[in-house]
């Protein structure tokens, strides 16, 4: 007979044939099974990931409130401060300009510094004039040249000390001169100093006739202070004692000259080396100016501020109860 035999097939392999025999329907099925769970594991990630920014954003967003409420608070402490020290300010020049005693360590140093800087600011408009004349540094030493910028150093701390200070101007200094480095060198902020510095000699600034040139070699004395006039202290340290070096400059200005009222209200006085001397320090003579600028008192003036080593004291007849100023208190000076 003609039949063909057919072996029977392995169970393995008719378990593949039958899955090679799947319909496409089921395929398509498993297929989009499979796309949903990638669709749901995508949706999780992105839903992780804008948690993450929202988080992000919430923290930047409080970052951003601190640091503006810790900046308000500081305007706030600052504002604060201002006030008190203008409170405090304004006191003391209440205080000062009536004459009642204030004692400056109740302020803070902030205030005492503004203050100053107040007054001296005013000064420019409305304190008495004073220049120091500084064209005669070329007969000099440099050691003479270093007392005279410490000299000067000290004139400006007394007049920033001052309730009413004067409007200060130097003149005379070239920025190329000793002198000018020298001052640059030893007094700290010498640039900043609130003072008129120069090149420019006293009559280029003012007329001649608004000019009076304190010397020790004047005829006359100075008895009063004038608002309008414009008073000049030779600057000039001079050890080896040339005569007359600043009333010559005067001279050659043809400006009017006065001298301190040193023999009117002093009288010598007996010391051991017989020493008399009426020349002082820029600085001293300021001192003296400036009080009686305050006081209306040569007696307490000289008193205060006329070195007790120049061998002069204050005369009887012009004697008060002002308590003179020790030796020590004038080093400081």
């Amino acid at each position: 007979m003609g039949s063909e035999l057919r072996m029977p097939l392995d169970p393995e392999k008719q378990k593949l044939s039958e899955k090679q025999r799947l319909s496409p329907e089921m395929c398509e099925t498993e297929l989009d099974g499979v796309s949903e769970l990638m669709d749901l594991l995508r949706m999780d990630l992105e839903a992780d990931g804008e948690e993450g920014k929202a988080g992000r954003r919430d923290a930047a967003c409080s970052k951003n409130v601190l640091r503006k409420q810790r900046h308000w608070e500081r305007q706030l402490a600052a504002k604060k401060s201002k006030r008190k020290e203008e409170k405090q300010r304004r006191r003391l020049n209440r205080a000062q300009e009536s004459g009642a005693n204030t004692d400056p360590a109740q302020f803070t140093k902030r205030v005492m510094k503004a203050i100053t800087k107040e007054r001296l600011a005013a000064a420019r408009s409305t304190g008495l004039k004073l220049c120091v004349d500084l064209s005669m540094t070329d007969c000099m030493s440099d050691k003479e040249i270093s007392r005279l910028a410490g000299q000067l150093r000290r004139m400006y701390g007394s007049n920033k000390k001052a309730t009413r200070p004067f409007h200060l101007f130097l003149t005379d200094l070239k920025e190329d001169g000793r002198l000018y480095r020298e001052c640059v060198r030893m007094n700290d902020g010498f640039l900043s100093y609130t003072m008129e510095i120069t090149e420019e000699s006293c009559l280029d600034l003012f007329s001649s006739e608004t000019i009076v040139y304190l010397t020790p070699d004047a005829q006359e004395a100075l008895e009063m202070v004038d608002a309008d006039k414009v008073y000049v202290l030779g600057g000039l340290v001079d050890e080896s004692i040339q005569k007359k070096l600043s009333h010559s400059r005067a001279t050659e200005l043809s400006v009017h000259t006065a001298r301190l009222p040193i023999d009117e209200y002093m009288v010598k006085k007996n010391n051991v080396k017989n020493f008399h001397s009426k020349i002082l320090a820029v600085n001293q003579v300021f001192d003296i100016l400036l009080m009686f600028s305050e006081t209306g008192s040569w007696t307490q003036a000289l008193q205060m501020w006329f070195p007790a080593g120049k061998g002069y004291v204050i005369s009887q007849e012009s004697s008060t109860c002002f308590p003179a100023v020790t030796q020590t208190q004038q080093e400081e000076q």
